[in-house]
């Protein structure tokens, strides 16, 4: 699942896509991503193809909190948790900081996915 999710944020256009690694026997999720769109639609349309993405390789129980503002849309796919922001929303609440010790900043996710 992880891999299906880094590369439909890459197609559709994602900005600065982050994977972070959530501790082990982490009772949230095994890993979560962060991604930039780079207006309130974009952010609605990286939500709506995901879950579309994960549906067809049939990932139930995937919930969205969000799509009215689409400020800031969280999605729980069950073992991964996606936070997809605005710019300036993601910069104000600087989420990453909490998260990553280690980031992994998928500037070509392609090179990522094969290594």
């Amino acid at each position: 699942m992880k891999i299906l999710i880094e590369k439909s944020l890459d197609a559709d256009k994602a900005e600065n896509i982050i994977c972070v690694d959530l501790p082990e026997g982490s009772a949230l999720a095994d890993y979560m991503f962060i991604a930039t769109g780079t207006s309130s639609r974009h952010v609605s349309a990286l939500a709506r193809k995901l879950k579309e993405s994960l549906q067809l390789k049939n990932v139930k129980g995937i919930s969205i909190e969000g799509l009215s503002q689409c400020d800031w849309v969280v999605m729980d796919a069950g073992d991964v948790i996606v936070h997809l922001f605005r710019p300036e929303v993601r910069e104000f609440y600087n989420i990453e900081k909490m998260w990553c010790a280690e980031q992994a900043i998928l500037d070509d996710v392609g090179d990522q996915i094969q290594a």
